[in-house]
């Protein structure tokens, strides 16, 4: 029980914080405005330490990739399998918001102001994967830039051999030292997401808590039914019939390991157990869930199209429009594949979010706090997503 409480203690203390802040806002809305500084003082901690933490995250996992990519053919299948089934659980999530739509709050739309610009189409696409200076790279609203200078920073580290030795072990170093002021930031997000709350609870009023729970039911419901339609699925397309029994049989102990741990990590122990039960060769399970469990996330390619769907419903914006859409399954990629080994990645994601949408900071803790509720869920869609992405990549790799 400790040890479970350990793990759910991030939870525990946001929803503590969440808590204190809606009570303040029913009943001293007029101190409200008095506290909002604290989530404004949160809000921008995030951003100057996000910058710098994809540019070493990014470089650092790229450079350290490429040198496991010997197994030519199980590294390109795998590939495959993990792109086909983020998509998958992403579509998925579409047509679910699609089919089951959630109202927006009256007055969010006035209360938060749309930054947008009206610019051209081929302009916002230069803007997008580009920018004119080297220092605007290292901007927030430049994130889709910094990410691919990262990238190829990281492949140009790698290529540089033996010559490029020291610049591999400073962006090493520098992604572990940032990842310790994410970290270090994270611990304020009760005080300034509770801040935040307060403030929203007494602009648009109790309203707000059916506004919340409407994306997150809708979460906890679409997840339970990839869960089991969807795993069983892919369980069959990789074995059949006796795939489907093999799966659900040694699925067990994962799946309750990644509820009570809520970490994909933590959950690795028991998927590779799991794999050697079923029957997948050591030499694809070995490579596919270590890898898996940093660059294949089910449960978050799911949770980034409910925050990015929330972000337009307070804004009033129209999700569906095919444009939308269509940068909302190149973030969730991005979210489910590359932010999937920082600690906090989604948070990453949701900055990308906001630059690539123009969306206003002021949607942020709404997407935040729901990341964060559908959490445990989430991480078992993505830790035991692992085990039927091996049998998957078996199927088509015999080694």
């Amino acid at each position: 029980m400790k040890e479970v409480l350990h793990n759910y203690a991030g939870i525990i203390f946001l929803l503590l914080g969440i808590t204190i802040g809606s009570v303040i806002g029913i009943v001293s809305p007029g101190i409200v405005e008095y506290i909002k500084p604290l989530g404004d003082i949160f809000l921008n901690l995030l951003f100057v330490s996000v910058v710098p933490l994809v540019f070493f995250a990014v470089s650092n996992s790229i450079a350290s990739l490429e040198q496991q990519s010997k197994f030519g053919k199980i590294i390109l299948v795998m590939s495959f399998t993990f792109l086909f089934f983020i998509l998958t659980a992403a579509i998925f999530t579409i047509c679910a918001v699609y089919l089951f739509p959630v109202s927006g709050v009256s007055g969010s739309s006035e209360a938060v102001v749309e930054t947008a610009n009206e610019e051209g189409w081929g302009n916002r696409i230069v803007s997008f994967f580009t920018v004119g200076e080297f220092t605007a790279l290292f901007s927030r609203q430049n994130m889709l830039a910094l990410l691919i200078f990262a990238f190829m920073t990281g492949i140009s580290a790698r290529k540089a051999g033996e010559k490029g030795q020291s610049f591999r072990a400073f962006i090493a170093s520098g992604y572990e030292v940032m990842k310790e002021l994410l970290l270090l930031i994270m611990k304020l997000a009760p005080i300034g997401l509770g801040a935040y709350f307060a403030f929203q609870v007494a602009t648009l009023g109790p309203q707000l808590f059916g506004f919340y729970a409407k994306p997150l039911g809708l979460y906890y419901i679409a997840g339970i039914i990839y869960f089991f339609v969807f795993f069983t699925l892919y369980a069959f397309m990789a074995d059949g019939q006796n795939g489907i029994k093999s799966f659900w049989k040694n699925a067990v102990y994962p799946t309750l390991t990644a509820l009570s741990t809520c970490s994909s990590f933590a959950t690795m122990p028991a998927n590779l157990q799991a794999a050697s039960k079923i029957g997948i060769p050591n030499s694809i399970a070995n490579l596919v869930i270590p890898i898996g469990t940093t660059l294949h996330k089910n449960g978050s390619s799911m949770s980034s199209i409910i925050k990015i769907y929330v972000a337009f419903l307070i804004i009033g914006r129209d999700f569906f429009e095919p444009t939308n859409l269509l940068l909302a399954l190149g973030i969730t990629v991005f979210v489910s594949i590359v932010a999937g080994g920082i600690p906090n990645g989604g948070y990453i994601g949701e900055m990308l979010m906001i630059s690539v949408y123009k969306l206003p900071q002021e949607a942020i803790p709404a997407i935040m706090i729901i990341g964060t509720l559908v959490d445990p869920l989430a991480t078992v869609l993505n830790a035991v997503g692992d085990i039927v992405a091996a049998m998957f990549v078996n199927r088509f790799v015999k080694v």
